[in-house]
């Protein structure tokens, strides 16, 4: 099962953009997107909030997240959000499924 992880960052005077700008800069992004079993490790901007960054976090399985997780890589993650004195708001997605939409969507 498929588990997409999706992760508010907010912080003051544009604080979570840096924190972004740092995790692609230090090369923990690069790092993270070469563990095994990763698919989607991507921050985006919400046109309408300076103040917060999207991560996209997607994971072939749960056992592949729970070893980012123990992974000494979160340890630096974690020094990077007090840094930036990010708070943080995470919504979580399972998909066992094959999309079958592809009808409607133009690309």
């Amino acid at each position: 099962m498929a588990i997409t992880v999706n992760i508010y960052y907010t912080g003051k005077d544009s604080a979570a953009k840096k924190f972004a700008e740092e995790m692609l800069s230090s090369g923990i992004v690069g790092q993270i997107r070469a563990e095994e079993g990763n698919l989607r490790y991507e921050y985006f901007l919400p046109v309408d909030d300076d103040n917060t960054v999207l991560l996209i976090d997607s994971w072939q399985d749960q056992r592949a997240l729970d070893i980012h997780h123990a992974s000494p890589m979160m340890d630096r993650v974690a020094a990077l959000r007090d840094k930036y004195d990010l708070h943080m708001r995470v919504e979580r997605y399972v998909s066992d499924e094959s999309p079958n939409d592809s009808k409607f969507i133009r690309k």
